[in-house]
């Protein structure tokens, strides 16, 4: 599997550190709230589960399927949204987790729905983001790393189910997906 990367951009340490001083950031933005996050699967999990474990405030962790990308490396901009809410979050502060911040067509699609459940708040926090490749007008509230227009790998981000257990986020080999 290692053979397949070209480059770490994001090693293990680098990656602990950003989470930790974000969850710092998320524990004094909502202080003396109790924040639903809500991770966007499957490639949130592990940012997910580190962040949560982040943040020093009582918060209910829910997911929610959203892709524009089936088994592509390009946005198709047919957002599918593979579940809904079985749970209420009118009134209630809301966090998206979502691994990276892309074309933006997902997460515009998936805060559009959000939004119609009225929350009291609604914030975006992502562990990158690619601005090169964006279609869409969405920035995130939280960030973890600028990355370049390259396709990562790594740390929970996959391509065909693969590469998300490494510890750090990476570029495939471009022969790898082409």
């Amino acid at each position: 599997m290692r053979e397949s990367i070209k480059e770490v951009l994001f090693s293990k340490e680098e990656i602990d550190r950003r989470v930790k001083a974000l969850g710092a950031q998320i524990t004094l933005d909502y202080a003396g709230k109790n924040p639903i996050l809500i991770g966007v699967l499957k490639g949130c999990y592990v940012f997910l589960a580190d962040i949560a474990r982040s943040i020093d405030l009582d918060c209910e962790i829910r997911f929610i399927t959203a892709s524009s990308y089936g088994i592509s490396t390009i946005s198709s901009g047919d957002v599918k949204i593979g579940m809904d809410f079985d749970f209420d979050i009118s009134g209630r502060d809301v966090l998206i987790i979502e691994d990276i911040l892309d074309s933006g067509v997902t997460l515009t699609a998936l805060k559009k729905f959000i939004l119609s459940r009225e929350p009291a708040s609604l914030k975006i926090c992502t562990l990158l983001d690619k601005p090169a490749r964006r279609q869409a007008q969405i920035e995130p509230d939280y960030l973890g790393f600028e990355c370049p227009d390259e396709f990562v790998v790594g740390y929970g981000l996959d391509f065909a189910e693969s590469y998300r257990n490494l510890p750090f986020v990476a570029i495939l080999k471009p022969e790898v997906y082409e």
